[in-house]
């Protein structure tokens, strides 16, 4: 019998840049409310940390519930993460639409003028497929992610635009499984293993 020199569970970190603008893919194991897998966007990365949004952690609550004097408006809400859970933050693909928004890569922004974003959207101007609202962010103190991809808790990969601000399938799995296809080899197989393991 010859042993095989495979860790399916071992990430080569090696070959990963974390820059904003990169997507964080969690390992197929872990047990946080918030990261279970999930794929998360960077949208900024310095010495000072690292700030984040949940891509696929959708909630069933009306925009205009969570936001007062919000016009209607059919946007997707979703989890950002952990941090301030008690604030509402958006990406967008508007550019210089929106006042103060700070560029993330190609045509992605995060944040901006709240009040000219919201006047944008009462004009018709705005449309959903062109922003994301999330409660609350992910962070991470200088180093901390660098350790945490260490120890085999993050793939990092590349997200078109596209498919980060028109994802909204109702299956949260479903964007954590195509981002992970895509690196093939080990990695395809993390998309078959239960979520609980242990159940079967």
């Amino acid at each position: 019998m010859m042993n095989l020199d495979i860790d399916i569970f071992k990430i080569d970190s090696s070959k990963f840049v974390v820059e904003k603008g990169k997507i964080l893919i969690s390992e197929p194991f872990t047990r946080d409310f918030y990261f279970k897998r999930s794929v998360v966007v960077l949208v900024e990365h310095n010495n000072e940390g690292t700030i984040g949004f949940i891509l696929n952690k959708r909630v069933e609550i009306p925009l205009s519930d969570v936001l007062k004097d919000f016009p209607k408006f059919n946007s997707r809400l979703s989890i950002g993460g952990p941090v301030k859970p008690d604030t509402v933050y958006f990406i967008h693909s508007l550019g210089d639409l929106i006042p103060n928004s700070l560029h993330v890569i190609d045509d992605l922004y995060w944040g901006g003028d709240f009040m000219e974003l919201k006047n944008s959207i009462e004009l018709g101007i705005v449309n959903p497929g062109q922003i994301r609202f999330f409660v609350g962010y992910s962070g991470w103190h200088p180093k901390q992610l660098d350790k945490e991809i260490s120890e085999n808790f993050w793939l990092v990969s590349d997200l078109s635009i596209k498919e980060m601000m028109s994802y909204s399938s109702s299956d949260q799995n479903k964007l954590w499984r195509m981002s992970i296809e895509q690196f093939g080899g080990k990695y395809q197989l993390w998309t078959t293993f239960p979520e609980n393991p242990e159940l079967n």
